[in-house]
């Protein structure tokens, strides 16, 4: 991805970067990106979200570990998006982490939950990342994220 002019990403450049889809992909578009230091996404909420129908039929609220896992996809665009093509080809990121997860405010059909995350360490193949999730400007959620990335032949 290029330093220079950023144009938003729309779901078809996410999947370019993200091996997950439907219904595991939890980013609608990224907004924002800086390379190596800071990505914004977001992940409009409706009630056809096959989560809300059963967390919980009469209230439904967004699962904290979705919101978790939301942040972490963003954090791993903001990885993928940094690499060249070729340091790209056939790696698998994982989660290795999450520190310090604070939930403030429960997440319901009709949010546009903004997703941002900020680089703050990164070693060989290990990256640590400040993750914050926010609806109408109010923080919801925040972790300490810590991610790998592997070969997929490694994985078998």
């Amino acid at each position: 991805m290029e330093d220079t002019i950023f144009k938003p990403l729309k779901i078809n450049d996410i999947m370019k970067l993200l091996p997950h889809r439907y219904p595991f992909l939890l980013i609608d578009r990224v907004t924002e990106f800086i390379p190596r230091e800071k990505i914004v996404a977001y992940k409009n909420l409706t009630f056809n979200e096959n989560f809300f129908q059963g967390h919980f039929p009469s209230a439904p609220v967004m699962p904290g570990v979705l919101i978790i896992e939301a942040m972490a996809q963003t954090g791993i665009i903001l990885v993928a998006g940094t690499l060249s093509d070729a340091e790209r080809e056939n790696r698998v990121y994982l989660f290795t982490g999450i520190e310090k997860a604070k939930f403030r405010r429960p997440v319901i059909p009709g949010d546009k939950l903004v997703l941002e995350c900020s680089n703050l360490q990164h070693k060989m193949q290990l990256w640590k990342m400040d993750a914050k999730a926010y609806v109408d400007g109010q923080l919801v959620a925040q972790a300490t994220l810590t991610a790998s990335s592997a070969k997929a032949e490694e994985l078998n």
